[in-house]
């Protein structure tokens, strides 16, 4: 004899705890496969064979973005971009032996030298102008009262020598502080100094920058344009001076005790 259930034992209770088991098994599916976009494929530690994407349920489709200001579009993942080889060789076999540095560790992308492969375009404001400029072109910036101004300064190396001269200071329009300092050397070389690593000496009208030694400051990154700096040049030079405190000198590479 029909009772005039329609749904049986069903209500509204399991019907929306079986909605959410399967929204978050679907969350999770599609959470996997989006943090799939970069750092895959994986390879092998030991051999650096590919291990692939785990099929094509376990990554996502492609994505494009497009830049404002006219920048083009860049698509997402990465995949087929060759690695660049770097001037190292391994101290071991074993999957955890590190690198040890065949050239120039401060220039060659290895260990706390190392960085990232970032858009050959300077940073840029809300506004589409350069982010990071010479203060020359940025007239609404000055030197506080009362805070001593670089330029002209002298800049002294962790070897404690002279590396130069500081010539120009390079200012962020949007975060309204100094990036870096342009130290002129003996060479001739225009080398942009992180203001991070800089200590100023009011007194002694010096300043010191112990990331590196003197010597190397005519081997830093250069700009390729005058006046502007890209992204990917930004982290060259803060991979050179960081890598400093490592490989600056072969005492920087020993233990402490």
């Amino acid at each position: 004899m029909f009772n005039g259930n329609i749904v049986g034992n069903i209500d509204v209770a399991s019907i929306a705890f079986w909605a959410f088991v399967v929204f978050f098994i679907g969350l999770i599916y599609y959470l996997r496969r989006e943090d799939r976009r970069e750092g895959f494929p994986l390879e092998d530690e030991l051999t650096g064979r590919s291990l692939g994407m785990g099929g094509p349920l376990l990554h996502g489709s492609p994505k494009s973005f497009k830049l404002p200001f006219g920048r083009g579009i860049v698509y997402t993942p990465t995949i087929g971009k060759e690695p660049f080889n770097i001037a190292a060789r391994k101290a071991g076999p074993g999957a955890g032996d590190p690198y040890i540095p065949t050239g120039n560790p401060l220039a060659d992308c290895i260990g706390p030298s190392a960085y990232a492969q970032r858009s050959p375009l300077p940073d840029i404001d809300a506004f589409g102008n350069n982010r990071i400029v010479p203060m020359t072109l940025e007239p609404s910036f000055s030197i506080a009262r009362g805070d001593p101004d670089p330029r002209g300064m002298t800049v002294i190396g962790a070897d404690g020598a002279v590396a130069g001269t500081v010539s120009e200071i390079w200012v962020d329009r949007s975060e309204h502080q100094v990036r870096y300092l342009e130290v002129v050397t003996a060479e001739g070389v225009h080398a942009l100094a992180p203001m991070a690593m800089a200590k100023v000496r009011k007194s002694a009208r010096q300043i010191v920058v112990d990331a590196i030694n003197a010597a190397q400051f005519a081997g830093c990154p250069q700009v390729e344009i005058a006046g502007q700096i890209s992204r990917l040049e930004e982290d060259k030079i803060s991979g050179y001076f960081g890598g400093g405190y490592l490989y600056a000198n072969p005492a920087r590479q020993e233990p402490l005790i």
